[in-house]
């Protein structure tokens, strides 16, 4: 079978394999992507249409979920206020503050 790939393509050392061959063994060219670490370039009629590149090491890995588990340490009380309720300025006594820019 005759596949044309573009030069750009050859440049890049790039394997590339037709999608009926990619359909019938997608799971083994995976692996292989997985494995190895190299692109391949999937050809309809010749052309790319798709690149199937391995994982970012973003992507590799545990999940962000739980990542700084067991990071922290809890230290004191978390429900109690981290003032005493006394140097709160809402529980002081009102007073009526006046500006004297403001006409009455």
């Amino acid at each position: 079978m005759l596949t044309i790939v573009p030069l750009a393509m050859v440049a890049r050392n790039v394997e590339t394999i037709s999608i009926s061959e990619f359909k019938a063994t997608c799971l083994a060219v995976l692996e292989r992507v997985r494995r190895s670490g190299t692109p391949i370039v999937v050809t309809w009629r010749g052309e790319p249409i798709a690149e199937v590149i391995p994982p970012t090491l973003a992507h590799v890995g545990d999940s962000w979920l739980g990542a700084m588990g067991g990071t922290a340490t809890i230290v004191g009380d978390l429900v109690a206020p981290p003032v005493d309720p006394h140097e709160w300025d809402v529980l002081a006594p009102a007073t009526l503050v006046t500006d004297p820019s403001r006409p009455r």
